[in-house]
């Protein structure tokens, strides 16, 4: 699949309620349009994580890649996401300028590593409505 060239693409954790409640507030406060996204657990999540060389069995979380650019992981991809979006979030990516990324992906590792136990877990990966189904890759 031809990746759009000019779009960021977030992978993430198709099952995890919290992971989708991200992916929401991502899109209702992406001001340029400008993400897109497949879950990690999509035959496309996993090439582009192999193309990557990620280890998905040691990353189950948000990854954030830039095509031709770069790409980020846990804490690092959360706040590089937040600088692009509306209201007060842009605030949050000053963090990755401030925080090292151990301290920032200690604290993402901890809320990862809970996730499940807080927010539970589905059967499968969300189904868009037709008005979103163009922000997702994999569908």
């Amino acid at each position: 699949m031809e990746l759009p060239k000019d779009k960021h693409i977030v992978l993430f954790d198709g099952v995890c309620n919290l992971c989708d409640e991200a992916v929401q507030r991502i899109i209702k406060n992406d001001k340029k349009d400008l993400y897109r996204f497949a879950s990690l657990q999509s035959t496309l999540g996993q090439t582009l994580c192999e193309q990557r060389g990620i280890d998905t069995s040691k990353i189950d979380s948000i990854i954030l890649i830039i095509p031709g650019i770069a790409y980020y992981l846990k804490g690092d991809a959360a706040l590089e996401i937040a600088k692009n979006m509306r209201r007060w979030y842009p605030l949050l990516g000053f963090l990755k300028n401030i925080l090292p990324s151990t301290i920032t992906n200690k604290v993402y590792d901890y809320i990862a590593q809970n996730r499940y136990k807080w927010y539970g877990k589905k059967e499968s990966c969300m189904i868009p409505t037709p008005e979103l189904k163009a922000k997702f890759l994999d569908i």
